[in-house]
């Protein structure tokens, strides 16, 4: 039972922060100019902070992920950037190219 009582408060602290900066977020959207100079420089830090991670994904994975040959995800990724940019930036066919390259090389590395 104390278990049970510590997970939904954990769980509820996690949804009042989020829910606060969502709600912030909507407040001060009106007045936020997307063309302002700290506008891009926030969307330059979050570009770099996901090419950061998905290096570190690419380069330090872990789980199963770990298993794949370091070729194997480096192509994968090539590939789905090239799927991605070929059909105007769809990210849907960008992902699903890099998970269809991906199982694909891995297959062919286990009963190739």
């Amino acid at each position: 039972m104390e278990d049970a009582f510590e997970l939904w408060s954990v769980t509820a602290a996690c949804a009042v922060g989020h829910y606060f900066w969502r709600g912030l977020g909507v407040a001060l959207s009106g007045r936020v100019t997307v063309n302002s100079e700290l506008f891009n420089w926030v969307t330059c830090v979050a570009y770099a902070m996901i090419a950061g991670l998905v290096m570190r994904i690419m380069i330090f994975p872990a789980g199963m992920l770990a298993e794949s040959a370091l070729v194997d995800r480096l192509a994968a990724c090539v590939l789905a950037l090239a799927a991605f940019y070929a059909w105007r930036r769809n990210l849907f066919v960008g992902v699903s190219a890099g998970v269809v390259v991906l199982t694909l090389a891995s297959w062919a590395r286990t009963f190739g």
